[in-house]
């Protein structure tokens, strides 16, 4: 719905549009200003609908995928092993640790990874050895309601792409597995491209292959959707819009505020 020259200019749009940040946390990059370019119809209507907190026009959404699109958890495995809760949370917490598993993802080898835990750990080989060993069971499936989402935004034929923190040896599992995945036009994996999020250099490695794609895309262009806050502050400090996704519907809400899909 258009409106006329002369609305707009008493409300304020002449010249200059201030672009701010997205709804109450102000973009770091601040305050930008473009000029308001717009040519008028026949009938003297804008074609556009203007607003005074403008953003800029989105050309792709990236997506994590833990988190987001897939239910991942070592506990998915190790209820099976050890079935006691306390048990098993220490194990978790002490021996095959979070912090253990992303060496993976940022590129180390299953097996080095296996043996030097067992090493220092020999009275809990077996179990140690089962978390590369019986892999699959951790990936419990797909989060439904994340993949509508995707499926959403691929209908839109809004271009899609990857980031996330996997193994380059266990990643193949879900590409073969999971057709969803090649709705994707790219996908970067943390552990074949030896970086890991949150560090600047895995995302400048992903808007370069995106640019591959849509050259000369800028990164205040993309919306990067991810379950782990530093992840989010991370992509935010290099200009990107970021969704801390908790819920698909409030990350589609958040996405509706953007322009990148429509209100239901």
């Amino acid at each position: 719905m258009g409106s006329s020259c002369a609305s707009l200019e008493k409300a304020g749009y002449r010249g200059w549009i201030t672009i701010r940040g997205q709804g109450a946390a102000e973009r770091t990059s601040g305050q930008r200003q473009i000029a308001l370019c717009c040519r008028a119809s026949q009938d003297g209507a804008w074609p556009i609908t203007a607003q005074k907190d403008v953003f800029m026009t989105i050309r792709a959404v990236v997506f994590d995928f833990g988190g987001v699109l897939f239910d991942w958890s070592p506990h998915h495995l190790y209820r099976q092993l050890i079935p006691d809760d306390e048990r098993r949370q220490w194990f978790l917490d002490t021996i095959c640790t979070q912090a253990w598993n992303t060496r993976q993802d940022a590129g180390r080898s299953l097996a080095e990874a296996t043996r030097s835990l067992v090493a220092e750990h020999p009275d809990h080989a077996p179990l140690i050895e089962a978390y590369y060993g019986r892999w699959p069971e951790m990936l419990k499936g797909p989060l439904d309601q994340g993949v509508a989402l995707l499926e959403e935004l691929h209908q839109a034929q809004v271009p899609l792409f990857g980031l996330t923190n996997w193994s380059r040896e266990t990643f193949p599992y879900a590409w073969d597995n999971y057709p969803f995945l090649q709705r994707f036009r790219d996908i970067v994996v943390s552990g074949q491209e030896r970086q890991i999020k949150p560090d600047a250099e895995i995302y400048h490695t992903t808007l370069g292959r995106i640019r591959a794609h849509l050259p000369g895309v800028a990164p205040e262009e993309l919306v990067f959707i991810d379950d782990h806050a530093p992840n989010i502050v991370a992509a935010t400090a290099l200009g990107w819009h970021a969704i801390h996704h908790v819920t698909a519907a409030e990350t589609r809400r958040r996405l509706e505020e953007l322009g990148v899909v429509r209100a239901h």
